[in-house]
């Protein structure tokens, strides 16, 4: 065990000199929850405060009471040079010369939409025009029945009425599913750095073979690189935890009708279950390493190897397939946090199937390491 410590000291003291290369694995831990609390407080702002839409309107004295409705909803006539709004001369509203006859004799009224539907940054503004123009469409036709006698309920044959069992917090759980996923994704990429320079960034500099000439077996080696590894994965994991914690609170959740808390339960249990994949991920990207032949083709291997915890995080946090994959690493372990912070029952049989999965992965890949360490063509690199 003294051995084991020793190494492990020494290859957190490697790591740290190379203050770059720690950094650039951390820096996704502290940048990703500034960056997405950033773009939430953006959408939310465009949600609940629209801009003012401008657009064409064509003989608008033909029909004053809608271009009034449609001002009462932002949406005004612009300019007539156009120097007040981008949307402007991209969107149209003809509204036809006879719309007031059609209207008084109860008839429909002809309006017209010019625009192209192939911009994108255009649908967002055509989507918006469109579900007003409908809303005035739905207040004319109640008004003539009304206006006959007819009570306008009667065209609505079914009342259907929604109760929503979901509180606060549960509906701010499908935010943090996309925050859990950043969460669990840190371990892997806090780790990265450090697990290729000791393994094949060590092979390079012909240090691998003169640390396996002292009295350390084998399977010190491995242990020890593997809980440094796994020390700055479950860094960035805390890293992540902090800076959510802080940067979550200043987002304006109840714009939206939910709050999202981190808590510190749910930051313990994030801990826990942080563990056993931190462990796996460690295991994983040092056994990879090792079968790469030089430092460029580990990193190469790896950003391909890391696309499978990535899908199985994203298919959890998309509930794709969620009866499989709630047995499954990573993906089992996302779902229990889920239903955590959502307020539901920890599912603890799945909680337990999936991280002895993980911990089995990573047993495997330990003594796999271990195995071809043993062969003078890992050693060095041949």
């Amino acid at each position: 065990m003294n051995k084991i410590i020793a190494m492990v000291r020494k290859e957190l003291i490697d790591a740290a000199r190379d203050k770059r290369s720690v950094m650039a694995g951390l820096y996704y831990a502290i940048g990703t929850p500034l960056i997405m609390c950033g773009l939430f407080m953006v959408l939310i702002g465009q949600l609940t405060s629209p801009d003012d839409l401008k657009i064409t309107i064509k003989n608008p004295d033909k029909a004053p009471d809608l271009v009034r409705f449609l001002s009462n909803k932002g949406i005004t006539q612009g300019a007539a040079d156009g120097s007040d709004a981008k949307d402007l001369k991209a969107i149209e509203l003809i509204i036809s010369t006879d719309y007031a006859a059609q209207m008084n004799q109860g008839k429909s009224a002809e309006i017209t939409i010019v625009a192209d539907n192939s911009e994108e940054k255009l649908q967002n503004s055509i989507r918006r025009l469109e579900k007003q123009l409908q809303a005035y469409s739905a207040e004319m036709g109640s008004l003539r029945l009304i206006a006959r006698g007819i009570d306008p309920r009667v065209v609505q044959p079914l009342k259907v009425n929604v109760q929503d069992k979901a509180t606060t917090d549960s509906k701010g759980g499908m935010i943090l599913g996309i925050a859990i996923f950043t969460m669990i994704y840190s371990v892997f990429i806090s780790g990265m750095n450090l697990a290729i320079d000791t393994s094949a960034g060590e092979r390079e500099r012909n240090s691998l073979a003169l640390l396996l000439s002292h009295p350390l077996t084998t399977r010190q080696l491995v242990l020890s690189k593997i809980i440094a590894v796994s020390l700055f994965a479950l860094l960035g994991l805390v890293l992540i935890l902090l800076v959510s914690k802080i940067a979550y609170a200043f987002v304006p959740w109840q714009e939206l009708g939910f709050s999202v808390n981190i808590t510190t339960e749910f930051m313990l249990l994030m801990l826990v279950v942080g563990i056993p994949v931190a462990l796996m991920a460690a295991c994983l990207q040092l056994f990879v390493s090792f079968m790469a032949k030089t430092f460029k083709e580990a990193q190469s291997y790896l950003t391909m190897v890391l696309f499978v915890p990535l899908a199985l995080s994203m298919a959890a946090s998309y509930n794709i397939a969620p009866d499989m994959l709630q047995w499954l690493p990573v993906s089992g372990q996302q779902q229990a946090l889920m239903d955590f912070i959502k307020g539901k029952d920890l599912p603890m049989l799945q909680l337990l199937v999936s991280t002895l999965g993980t911990l089995a992965i990573a047993i495997l890949l330990a003594f796999g390491m271990e195995r071809s360490l043993r062969s003078e063509k890992v050693i060095f690199g041949l």
